[in-house]
């Protein structure tokens, strides 16, 4: 039974992709469909249309044989690691750099809204305790 599940949640993922490639085709956005798809399944992620869990075993599956899909540009930068040597230091320090950003915008981004969540706790509270005493 739980394979059905994960193939029809792979499916739902499929279907987002495949309409974010229609938007893509029929409104000449320059943006890729598939980016587009993935634009929708958060704003319907994010608008609670549906939910996480209807997605999540059928992610979790795919995200485990993500490294496969690498395999073949790793074997071409082995097998062309001349064309690297020259340029290879360069890459690396754009990979660090640009890692490191990404680092630390994610970080900036989860404290901020974390800030958020916390004031809304303490509104809250504030709002309980008020209400309590004035009853």
């Amino acid at each position: 039974m739980k394979i059905i599940q994960i193939i029809s949640q792979i499916a739902l993922l499929y279907a987002f992709s495949f309409l974010g490639n229609i938007l893509h085709d029929f409104l000449h956005i320059p943006i890729p469909g598939s980016i587009l798809g993935f634009l929708l399944l958060f704003s319907c992620l994010f608008t609670k249309f549906f939910s996480l869990t209807y997605i999540q075993n059928g992610a979790g599956f795919l995200l485990d044989f993500l490294p496969i899909i690498f395999l073949p540009s790793i074997i071409g930068v082995m097998n062309h690691s001349s064309l690297l040597s020259g340029e290879g230091i360069l890459l690396i320090f754009s990979v660090v750099i640009s890692t490191l950003i990404t680092i630390v915008i994610a970080g900036l981004t989860s404290q901020g809204l974390e800030d958020k969540k916390e004031k809304k706790r303490k509104e809250k509270k504030k709002c309980r305790i008020h209400s309590s005493q004035s009853s």
